[in-house]
């Protein structure tokens, strides 16, 4: 998340209707409206390469894949974020422009993002009842760490070695990740 777009606070609806025809994109929190900052060229890498593997696990399956111009709205915080990646299973999340119910967020960590993903969006993101995985990559080093739901309240973190390979379980879709998928084609691996 960036700095703040304008000072006044405005309600969700307006913000849809306003984001709908803004040239760049915004995150909206209870009624703030902040810019996005800008994306490396290895954020990027890593962002896509976390959809690919996603998107390859839920070809001919019920879940589905979104990279961040899709909005995640987070109903408790009167919250809209655009995370780099999540993974939808509920059929019943149908809406057009913004998602309520993900299994699995992805956020790349950058300088101007890290401290918001790994404190704001997190108490924001355990929120959601169906989100079983959250991911935070590095995309300036080789590091990773994966929350995991183990029960309603209590998440396990898991800082990801060269050897480890993550299983991700959610709906009908099943895929193993491990630093070499994330971070490929991004010159952080020998």
């Amino acid at each position: 998340m960036g700095a703040t777009a304008k000072n006044l606070l405005i309600s969700e609806s307006d913000y849809l209707d306003w984001e709908s025809r803004a040239k760049e994109k915004h995150e909206y929190v209870a009624g703030a409206i902040f810019a996005m900052a800008g994306a490396s060229e290895r954020h990027n890498r890593i962002a896509g390469n976390i959809f690919f593997h996603l998107r390859l696990a839920t070809r001919g399956h019920s879940c589905r894949a979104f990279m961040s111009d899709m909005k995640l709205r987070i109903a408790g915080y009167r919250s809209y974020y655009y995370p780099d990646v999540m993974l939808v299973c509920d059929d019943q999340d149908d809406h057009p422009i913004y998602k309520t119910a993900p299994c699995f967020i992805a956020e790349v960590l950058s300088p101007a993002t890290a401290a918001t993903d790994q404190r704001e969006k997190w108490l924001h993101y355990q929120s959601i009842p169906s989100l079983r995985y959250y991911l935070l990559v590095d995309a300036d080093r080789v590091k990773a760490r994966l929350l995991t739901r183990v029960a309603e309240d209590r998440w396990t973190e898991q800082t990801l070695d060269r050897e480890d390979v993550v299983e991700i379980a959610c709906g009908d879709t099943r895929l193993a990740l491990a630093l070499d998928d994330l971070y490929e084609d991004t010159g952080l691996l020998p």
